[in-house]
């Protein structure tokens, strides 16, 4: 699909492989899903502009390369985004964090939005909106919305999950802002859920129902 990347990368589909099984505990689940946020982020991260800078090494000067530009924002689409937030910031733990609250309602399947705050210059910066399952991508594009309204004009989207649904509809909505996935599962159930999928994400990793 046109601006999607899934990355098929064996580890990926491995740990995601053990993820799906419903008999993977909370804490199997918890450190899996933090596992493979590092692979993902390596993956959505590949193309950072780079500059150099003198530096000495044990042994001699040399020029070495270094990211360029401002900080690199992670959004976090609560509360089941802030399961590959964390793995993403142990490999870079100079980003800043923006956290978008959104709930989706049982009935309607809308993203009501309860809570939002991110860095400053969101405009200079390039933001990554992370969460977990792109299935009708109403919070997704909710989440997007929020951020462009504030100035970023710089939006990657990262997942674990993916339905041909819910990233016909987020393209749609921004064509400008690429997707990046593990899978793309095969459809929605009835009830807005990613078929064969691994269940509800933020459930599975804090234990609840």
């Amino acid at each position: 699909m046109q601006g999607v990347t899934v990355v098929d990368h064996p580890l990926v589909q491995h740990k995601l492989t053990i993820m799906r099984d419903k008999e993977t505990s909370t804490a199997g689940f918890r450190r899996l899903l933090r596992e493979i946020s590092l692979l993902l982020c390596y993956e959505v991260t590949r193309d950072l502009e780079l500059t150099t800078r003198i530096i000495e090494t044990p042994l001699t000067t040399m020029e070495a390369p270094t990211l360029e530009g401002k900080k690199l924002v992670f959004a976090s689409v609560l509360r089941a985004g802030n399961g590959l937030l964390d793995g993403m910031l142990d490999l870079v733990p100079a980003a800043r964090v923006a956290h978008i609250g959104l709930y989706r309602d049982q009935e309607t399947l809308e993203a009501v939005e309860y809570f939002f705050k991110s860095p400053s210059d969101l405009e200079n910066r390039l933001v990554i909106v992370v969460d977990p399952m792109l299935a009708t991508a109403n919070s997704a594009v909710a989440a997007v919305d929020k951020l462009k309204s504030r100035g970023a004009t710089n939006i990657r989207f990262l997942c674990l999950l993916a339905a041909p649904e819910g990233i016909q509809h987020f393209r749609e909505m921004h064509p400008d802002v690429p997707v990046f996935t593990a899978s793309i599962d095969e459809r929605l159930n009835e009830h807005g859920y990613i078929l064969p999928g691994l269940g509800d994400a933020g459930d599975r990793m804090y234990g609840t129902k």
